[in-house]
């Protein structure tokens, strides 16, 4: 991740569109207007109330940061991650992206904002508590975005 004196340095895309094919992580950005239930295996039932969310995710495989946020950002498709049941109902607005990036780094960064569901999007990991957290209204964010 490129750091600047004002912090990590970060492209926002409101579409796959520029979006390097290198192996890193992302930050999806996503709006719910309606209430969303969510059930995950083994864990309780939860409501996501509307609002906006931070997805913090990775990508190793082929195509690397654009062909996973490109899936990520489209509505139709099989139930296969966690954060796939909130890009189905809601709306992606968009997605920072970090080549070379991790994933749990980006959830450190933004320690402090509300966890809606605990595991979500962290099964394998045992550092973090979710990968999905909540975006308060006039919360600033740790990485300047320079918009594509």
């Amino acid at each position: 991740m490129t750091r600047d004196r004002n912090g990590i340095a970060a492209d926002f895309h409101a579409d796959a569109t520029g979006i390097p094919k290198e192996v890193g992580a992302y930050v999806l950005l996503i709006h719910l207007r309606d209430n969303l239930v969510v059930k995950l295996v083994g864990r309780p039932e939860a409501t996501l109330a509307p609002g906006h969310y931070l997805y913090c995710g990775s990508a190793h495989g082929p195509g690397g940061i654009k062909a996973r946020v490109g899936r990520h950002m489209q509505r139709e498709k099989a139930i296969r991650w966690h954060v796939d049941r909130l890009t189905t109902k809601g709306t992606v607005l968009g997605a920072w992206v970090f080549p070379g990036g991790d994933e749990c780094e980006l959830v450190a960064m933004l320690t402090g904002l509300p966890v809606p569901i605990p595991g979500f999007g962290s099964s394998d990991c045992e550092t973090c508590s979710s990968h999905l957290l909540e975006w308060p209204l006039g919360v600033a964010l740790p990485f300047n975005s320079r918009s594509n």
